[in-house]
C-alpha cells in the first residue's frame, strides 16, 4: 500500500533548548523521523497482519501456539497511518465538540482516555497490535476491558496471553497498574520489544512539540507547551516498564 512520504527534519532551536532532553533532535537515530511518525513508506508483512518482518514472524509463531491450545487469535489493529490516525482524532474531536457540544479542551482529554494524538502513537511503527480471540462470538465493541476480565468472553484468552505472550516477545502496554496515569488500561494492546523498545529510544529524541506545531489537524491549536509536555511524559513514558 502506497503512503505518503513525510521529509521534514527538525533541528534544536529556540523553544526547543528551554525543554526536557525528551524534546531534542540532534542526535542520529536509527529510523527517521516519518518512520516514527507514521509519514513513511514502510515494509509491511503479512496479509491482514501488517508489521515489520521481525514482529509478523514473532506473531505468526504465537498464533501458531495460541491455535494449539485452542484460541484464534484475530487481528483487530496493526500498522496505523499518521493520517489514518488523524482520521480517527478528527471524528472523535467533531463528535465531542459539535455533535455533543464539549469544549475543545474537554474534548481532547476525553479523545486522550483511548486513542493517541496523530504522529505519537505505537500502532505508526509496525511493532503493535489489538488482538482478541476469534472463536467467542461477541456482540457490542470488542475491545474492552470488561471482556478480558472475569466471566467475559476472552478471559481464557486473557489468562493465556498473560503466561505466554512474552515468550514471543509480545508485552502489554498499557497494564491496569493503579498508579500509571495516562492512557486507560487495554488488555488488548501488546508490542512486540525488540523493535519497539529501540523506537521508542529514537522517539524521545524528537521534537514532539515542534512537530506537533507543524500539524493542521482539527484541535491541535489548543496545544500548549504544558499540555504536550503532560501527554508525552503520561501517555507515551507511562507504560508497561519493560516496554523502556
Amino acid at each position: 500500500m502506497k503512503r505518503r512520504t513525510f521529509l521534514k527534519n527538525t533541528s534544536l532551536s529556540g523553544l526547543a533548548c528551554t525543554l526536557p532532553p525528551f524534546f531534542v533532535t540532534n542526535q542520529e537515530v536509527d529510523y527517521s523521523t516519518g518512520e516514527l511518525m507514521g509519514k513513511a513508506d514502510i515494509e509491511l508483512f503479512g496479509e491482514g497482519i501488517n508489521l515489520r518482518k521481525e514482529a509478523y514472524e514473532a506473531f505468526v509463531k504465537m498464533k501458531k501456539a495460541a491455535y494449539s491450545d485452542g484460541f484464534d487469535i484475530k487481528m483487530i489493529s496493526s500498522y496505523r497511518d499518521f493520517y489514518r490516525q488523524e482520521g480517527i482524532w478528527e471524528r472523535k474531536y467533531l463528535r465531542f465538540t459539535e455533535d455533543s457540544g464539549i469544549a475543545p479542551l474537554e474534548a481532547i482529554d476525553k479523545i486522550i482516555e483511548y486513542s493517541t494524538i496523530p504522529g505519537t502513537s505505537r500502532h505508526h511503527w509496525g511493532t503493535d497490535i489489538d488482538i482478541i480471540d476469534g472463536y467467542p462470538k461477541v456482540s457490542g465493541d470488542v475491545l474492552v476491558p470488561e471482556k478480558f476480565e472475569s466471566g467475559g468472553p476472552f478471559e481464557s484468552f486473557k489468562l493465556w496471553l498473560d503466561q505466554h505472550s512474552e515468550e514471543y516477545g509480545f508485552y502489554l502496554v498499557y497494564t491496569d497498574d493503579p498508579r500509571r496515569r495516562g492512557f486507560k488500561y487495554e488488555p488488548w494492546h501488546y508490542s512486540y520489544a525488540p523493535l519497539s523498545i529501540p523506537m521508542l529510544t529514537a522517539y524521545r529524541k524528537l521534537n514532539v512539540l515542534k512537530l506537533m506545531q507543524k500539524e493542521e489537524f482539527l484541535g491541535s491549536e489548543h496545544f500548549t507547551t504544558g499540555f504536550i509536555r503532560t501527554y508525552i511524559q503520561d501517555n507515551i513514558l507511562d507504560i508497561n516498564p519493560a516496554l523502556l
